[in-house]
């Protein structure tokens, strides 16, 4: 007999990483129907994060393969499991990677915005997913380079009906983390200045950031020029690239600020990077804030720099509780008061995956 709704296995394509720096195979998947808490997904628009780059090209942990990628997207509630109570079919949602019960201790803690059980990137490894007879690994629980997925109920956000799936797909990552990192991580204060290291998505998120927190002064730090125009738009004031200049960035900030920035935020990964957005904030009360993603490499300071009253610290998800924050970032969009269309370079199909992955190592995304 024919099996329809939430018994039904759905087959369809998604974009499958079969070992680690290959290109992404086309495939036709089967796609489970969703179990206890678990809701089933139609993604619509999903975005390429530079997360998804560092696990297919610089993670080491070839055991998560064969994986399907992809953590930014948005869809179409197809069918849900057994208790959920939260999501019906036909819901507008964003599914998330960093999960919120609301009943935990961390979830009520207003002190961060982490799950009790936090995880560094990859999932656990439960899938729904399969593909010619091997389970494939959900990628940060939620394998959004697919045409279906499943994910758990508590990673997943209703919003809007009238929000543009398309475009509201860059709150699940990107947008988010950036402007939460100087909003609620940061804390940036009006008047002050800032400084946003790396200006992809994620820093030009910071950078609209700063901006919304009336900063008076926000630097840009980038190696590649033609950026600063895009910076420019949401919201910087200078335009610092480090190849112009002889000596260290933080020396050359330090010099354009009397002593240093108030906030510095490094959006690119890089701990050589991160060391020089500490040193590049004032003495006394200056915060740096590591937005960027990295697991493979130590980091390194003098104590004195700590000691001399600057704050090092670090933002997931921007720091937003990330059922509550996207709501939020959604309602913000459509209040105009971020800016979201403005982040989207190309548009590409799922078929066109490895060219938008090519767009995104040129920096051209």
């Amino acid at each position: 007999r024919r099996l329809t709704g939430k018994s039904r296995v759905i087959r369809c394509k998604a974009a499958v990483a079969w070992e680690p720096n290959k290109p992404l195979m086309i495939e036709e998947i089967e796609v489970a129907p969703p179990q206890a808490n678990e809701v089933r997904i139609k993604i619509v628009a999903s975005s390429l994060c530079r997360s998804d780059l560092y696990f297919l090209l610089e993670g080491k942990n070839g055991s998560n393969f064969p994986m399907v990628l992809g953590h930014e997207a948005a869809g179409i509630v197809e069918s849900v499991g057994p208790g959920v109570t939260e999501f019906k079919q036909g819901d507008k949602v964003i599914p998330i990677f960093l999960p919120q019960c609301r009943e935990c201790r961390f979830c009520k803690s207003p002190k961060t915005n982490l799950p009790i059980v936090h995880y560094e990137g990859m999932p656990e490894p439960v899938s729904r997913l399969t593909c010619k007879g091997k389970k494939l690994t959900q990628f940060m629980r939620t394998s959004t380079f697919s045409e279906y997925t499943v994910v758990k109920q508590n990673a997943v956000a209703k919003i809007e009906p009238a929000a543009p799936l398309d475009k509201v797909c860059l709150l699940g990552c990107g947008i988010s983390t950036g402007y939460g990192a100087a909003v609620n991580t940061a804390k940036v204060e009006p008047g002050s200045t800032c400084a946003v290291f790396g200006l992809g998505a994620v820093g030009l998120a910071a950078v609209m950031g700063c901006k919304a927190a009336g900063a008076k002064r926000i630097i840009a730090v980038d190696t590649n020029p033609d950026k600063f125009d895009k910076a420019k738009e949401f919201g910087a004031t200078n335009f610092v690239n480090p190849k112009d200049h002889d000596k260290p960035i933080s020396q050359v900030l330090s010099d354009m600020t009397n002593g240093g920035v108030d906030y510095s935020l490094e959006c690119i990964g890089n701990v050589g990077v991160m060391r020089s957005a500490l040193e590049s904030c004032v003495k006394g009360w200056g915060v740096s804030v590591i937005v960027g993603f990295t697991n493979e490499h130590d980091l390194s300071a003098r104590p004195i720099q700590l000691i001399s009253g600057r704050t090092w610290t670090g933002s997931a998800f921007g720091g937003f509780k990330s059922k509550d924050g996207v709501q939020q970032m959604v309602k913000a969009y459509m209040d105009k008061k971020i800016k979201v269309d403005e982040f989207i370079t190309h548009n590409l199909t799922l078929n066109e995956v490895n060219d938008a992955i090519e767009l995104l190592k040129q920096g051209k995304r």
